[in-house]
């Protein structure tokens, strides 16, 4: 049964080993804060039986090991931190900043130009529009860690692609929906690439594999076939 707290999250059960607690709050800033304190939380105490705890947007999901602790109990123990989460507190009181140089699809071996056409507008306004904002990382994603963002100002969202992918290499910039990302590792997708950076985001013999976490920022910049090739397996780090 789902327990709903102050309308300010609901917690409940996903299958027989995990629970979701949704943020209910009307501001999203504050609900995309409150499921990260819970998540940093949780996984700091090191409750018994929580196997792992995954933040996004506005819901935490939590694995738990059946054998260690309860549903039950995990709930009534999450429903009191919830309780005592500050959501106006900073999730990062000193975000880094990540510059992520791209080689835009200026040729046209990728989905720039279908992006540009489906917005109404240019490939060089594709561009700046993607470049212009500085992109808070919202949450890790599939695959490796992808650094999920909120989109580019395009006028409208950007559809997926009807035909998927089977491989996406890795450093491919993409945009699908409102939302941007970095494809670290190569895996099938279905999002639209609009460019490619040179820079290694995942690195499994580092710890993290990857150097961001949700509340730090990303910036694009445009570079040219020159400097891509240059800078080509530089690890990407904060500035």
């Amino acid at each position: 049964m789902s327990a709903v707290l102050d309308a300010h999250v609901v917690i409940s059960p996903s299958g027989n080993s995990a629970l979701r607690v949704a943020s209910m709050l009307p501001d999203r800033e504050a609900g995309w804060r409150l499921v990260h304190h819970l998540a940093r939380f949780v996984d700091a105490a090191h409750v018994p039986g929580v196997v792992c705890v995954i933040p996004t947007y506005d819901a935490a999901l939590i694995e738990i090991d059946p054998t260690d602790v309860s549903l039950d109990a995990l709930r009534d123990y999450l429903a009191h931190v919830v309780e005592g989460l500050d959501v106006d507190r900073p999730l990062t009181e000193s975000p880094r900043t990540f510059d992520v140089p791209v080689l835009y699809d200026l040729d046209g071996g990728l989905d720039l130009r279908r992006v540009a056409d489906v917005q109404g507008l240019s490939v060089e306004e594709i561009v700046h529009l993607h470049g212009e904002p500085t992109y808070v990382v919202r949450c890790l994603g599939a695959p490796g860690g992808s650094p999920m963002l909120d989109g580019p100002p395009f006028p409208h969202p950007v559809p997926r692609l009807a035909s998927p992918r089977a491989h996406v290499p890795q450093g491919v910039v993409s945009v699908a929906g409102r939302q941007a990302t970095i494809t670290p590792a190569a895996a099938p997708g279905g999002w639209p690439l609009i460019g490619r950076t040179p820079l290694t985001v995942l690195d499994l013999d580092a710890e993290p594999f990857v150097p961001y976490e949700p509340g730090d920022l990303i910036r694009f910049r445009p570079i040219d076939r020159d400097e891509y090739e240059s800078l080509r397996g530089t690890r990407m780090v904060a500035r």
